[in-house]
């Protein structure tokens, strides 16, 4: 068949091959609509195959370190895409500002780029603020959603940068080239004719970049929102993502509403999936990244909860399965599925392989069937980064200390009254409603959606390695913004409805966030490669904690949860020897023990969690039994599980705090369960390897500083 016939009966039939590479081997004649020459034949898409997650490059501590993979360093890897020899490019957001790229090898090398700023010029010469999506045209030209300079550049194969749309001034205008304005646009893609589709995120809008560089508007209202319609009279909410197909359809990643929409050749956009009603904790939640294969299988990047979901052609949207991780037997550990930290940019390898830019880990990873006897690669670990200067506190004075009132790890309740509903993440630093919240780092917004919760007990925002919760973001007591960095959006009656705080903005180590709402305190998660870690372990100025933990009680319960009671006898003969019988024949037992901590300029009545706990087993003499010459530890609260509800392991049923309506702050300790490095195992204290006789069992519960429980710590009993 002569290939000009081929190509454009191809392209005809709406062979979807958008996320692939297109390129010319010659000179042929282009029609609009028509593809030039495919890629090589790509594999089949296996539904919800099991996917081995390895590291491609990164070390997991931002920077920005060219050459081999291993020790290579990214700062906010976003967009990814693949030339047509397979190597990756990665848009390098944060300090970094750079378009690096991958080799096969893996060496890792800076193509365009240097420094933040708004240039056009030729590799290293050239200047970016916070590059976004990337995608390649059949050319093997490069093009750059540069989100902070509200433009759209392209980069030659020789590495020539310039602006094909955008003049660097925030706005919403169509027009030519630099007459164009954009605000934050975040998505791109390009279809096979080289037209470049924009997901003009904070403007709600996707436009379109003729070939003639024209900028023209195809769907989105003038504010967000989420109605499915045609062209401007539907709405979206912080657009992220694009995927174009040979026929011209869009699918858009719909940040803002948790969906994925299409938009359709003649303008009609619909919603192809968004989660239930009412769905907790639904997989697809702030999608930010997509890729298309050549057999028309969506691939999502779900920012919250760090899914890679697989939608098919027949509209079945379900988490890629994890190869090497299992789902838990008991709930309480990994569901099974691949969990990334903070996926963006997604690609598509020519074997069906993933490429994906995990902007929190600060690593690019590959997604690979396993093959047949292949050994399992150690997981990547969150690499941690030690602080040792003096931090400031994110309230004022930031050079004085604040009263601390609430840790990592401890139990928190939910509203509809469970009293175990999930961990408490991060550190309680109290403030009067109203003060200002400062800024602690001086950081740049990374998330395309970084704040949430508008004008909810829960209202914070992403900044940096921290999330800062609890308070107006971005406003002061009276609802007016506190500077333009926070773009509050109003209704139709002109009443504040929520605040925008887009990718690439800055904000030095002073500068005001918001101010504290009626919770009396800012909530802070600390972030370290992706993973929350403690707090505490930020040097705040000043802080010291001389107070040893406090332990109320030590309890054993048999496995069907009923509590071994110490004898009492009768009121006319009271029970001698009160010590606590363990019959051998239980097999085995539980431990819980109610203890709680304090820290220097607490009140009285506050109480805190604890970050180590375990147990010992001593004769009665006070002697160590052999095996135990140590305590055995088994909570360690620096990292918590990613399954929420696996604080039903590690806290007992008594436990909660009064934040959500419980009648005390309680903090029920399950020791038979173990907490380390964020993993979750559940246990008991095996009975039968311990000889009959008279024991003691001592609990070790330290606090971060390594203060230590004295008085309660002992518990005597008899194992029978």
């Amino acid at each position: 068949m002569n290939r000009k016939i081929l190509i454009a009966a191809l392209a005809g039939a709406g062979v979807a091959i958008a996320g692939a590479v297109l390129y010319f081997t010659d000179t042929i004649e282009r029609q609009p609509g028509a593809l030039a020459v495919f890629t090589p034949k790509a594999a089949k898409t296996v539904p919800f195959w099991p996917a081995r997650v390895t590291t491609l490059a990164g070390d997991g501590i931002p920077g920005a370190v060219d050459g081999p993979a291993a020790s290579s360093r990214f700062d906010d890897p976003f967009g990814v895409a693949l030339d047509a020899k397979g190597k990756v490019y990665v848009a390098d957001a944060g300090d970094t500002n750079r378009i690096r790229s991958i080799a096969p090898d893996g060496t890792v090398s800076t193509f365009a780029g240097s420094k933040e700023g708004f240039q056009d010029g030729v590799g290293t010469a050239a200047a970016f603020h916070t590059p976004s999506a990337l995608a390649f045209d059949h050319e093997g030209n490069l093009f750059v959603a540069d989100t902070g300079n509200h433009a759209i550049r392209k980069i030659t194969k020789d590495g020539a940068v310039t602006t094909i749309a955008g003049d660097g001034t925030p706005g919403d205008t169509d027009g030519i080239g630099r007459a164009a304005r954009f605000h934050g646009p975040v998505g791109i893609a390009v279809d096979d004719t080289g037209v470049v589709y924009v997901a003009d995120t904070y403007n709600d809008r996707i436009r379109r970049i003729g070939r003639d560089g024209s900028v023209t508007t195809i769907a989105g209202g003038a504010k967000p929102g989420n109605a499915d319609s045609v062209g401007a009279a539907a709405s979206f909410d912080t657009p992220s993502a694009l995927a174009v197909t040979t026929n011209g359809t869009l699918y858009v990643a719909d940040t803002g509403n948790n969906a994925i929409r299409r938009i359709g050749t003649d303008g009609t956009v619909t919603t192809i999936a968004a989660p239930a009603e009412g769905e907790r904790r639904a997989p697809l939640r702030r999608p930010v990244g997509l890729a298309l294969t050549r057999d028309g299988y969506l691939y999502i990047a779900a920012s919250a909860g760090g899914r890679i979901l697989q939608l098919t052609p027949e509209g079945e949207v379900r988490p890629l399965p994890d190869a090497d991780v299992p789902a838990s037997t008991d709930g309480f550990g990994p569901d099974g599925t691949v969990q990334l930290y903070g996926p963006r940019g997604i690609a598509v390898e020519r074997d069906g392989s993933l490429v994906v830019a995990d902007a929190q880990a600060h690593r690019l990873h590959r997604l690979s069937s396993p093959r047949a006897n292949e050994a399992a690669p150690a997981r990547p670990q969150p690499v941690a980064v030690a602080r040792k200067e003096p931090m400031p506190w994110p309230v004022g004075p930031q050079d004085s200390v604040h009263e601390v009132v609430g840790v990592m790890g401890e139990v928190r309740g939910s509203y509809s009254g469970e009293s175990r509903d999930h961990f408490h993440a991060g550190l309680d630093v109290r403030a009067d409603v109203g003060s200002k919240v400062l800024a602690v780092f001086p950081s740049k917004i990374s998330d395309p959606y970084a704040n949430w919760g508008f004008d909810s007990l829960s209202e914070g925002i992403s900044l940096g390695p921290l999330s800062y919760i609890h308070m107006r973001v971005g406003r002061d007591t009276r609802g007016k913004p506190l500077d333009p960095r926070f773009v509050v959006l109003t209704g139709e009656r002109g009443k504040a409805e929520r605040v925008r705080v887009p990718r690439g903005t800055r904000f030095a180590v002073g500068d005001p966030l918001g101010t504290i709402n009626a919770m009396a305190h800012v909530h802070l998660d600390y972030y370290q490669g992706g993973a929350v870690v403690n707090p505490l372990s930020l040097p705040f100025v000043g802080f010291i904690d001389t107070v040893a933990p406090r332990i109320n009680s030590i309890a054993l319960f048999d496995s069907t949860g009923k509590r071994l009671r110490p004898p009492t006898g009768t009121r006319k003969r009271p029970a001698l020897d009160k010590r606590l019988r363990v019959p051998r024949s239980l097999g085995e037992v539980n431990i819980v023990v109610d203890a709680y901590d304090q820290v220097d300029g607490n009140l009285a009545r506050r109480r805190l969690g604890l970050y180590k706990l375990g147990y010992q087993l001593l004769r009665a003499d006070g002697t160590p039994v052999a095996g135990y010459e140590r305590p055995l530890i088994t909570q360690v609260y620096d990292r918590l599980p990613r399954n929420p509800d696996a604080v039903k392991a590690v806290y007992a049923p008594n436990s909660g705090i009064t934040v959500y309506g419980s009648q005390a702050t309680r903090f029920a300790y399950a020791l038979h369960s173990r907490l380390q490095d964020g993993e979750v195992q559940t246990g008991s204290w095996q009975l039968g390897g311990v000889a009959p006789g008279e024991y003691i069992l001592r609990i070790y519960a330290a606090d971060y500083a390594g203060e230590v429980a004295l008085e309660g710590r002992d518990l005597s009993l008899v194992i029978e």
